[in-house]
């Protein structure tokens, strides 16, 4: 098991600890978050921190979904085309000559 370090970060002005196993996706990952959070400051106004945080909570768990089922997609016309790859592969040629 890897070593966890302790990395201070910033959401929404409240600094938080946290232990990560690899500091530079975690500080990526608060980036993104903070933004997220931010933007929606920005649009709701005078919203207290927890629902900033509920709604950027709910938004990037929007994002997620997208992307998983973009991949699910993709993975679906992926192992067509392969299974019709394999089946083409899998046919005897017309012209093989025969012994």
């Amino acid at each position: 098991m890897s070593d966890k370090k302790k990395l201070k970060v910033r959401l929404l002005d409240k600094e938080y600890s946290l232990l990560v196993d690899d500091e530079a996706v975690a500080s990526e990952l608060v980036d993104y978050v903070n933004k997220s959070m931010k933007e929606i400051q920005e649009e709701a106004g005078d919203q207290p921190h927890q629902t900033i945080a509920v709604i950027a909570a709910l938004n990037i768990a929007y994002d997620y979904f997208i992307e998983k089922n973009k991949n699910k997609e993709f993975l679906i016309q992926a192992n067509e085309r392969i299974k019709k790859m394999k089946q083409l592969f899998a046919r005897p040629e017309i012209n093989e000559p025969s012994i």
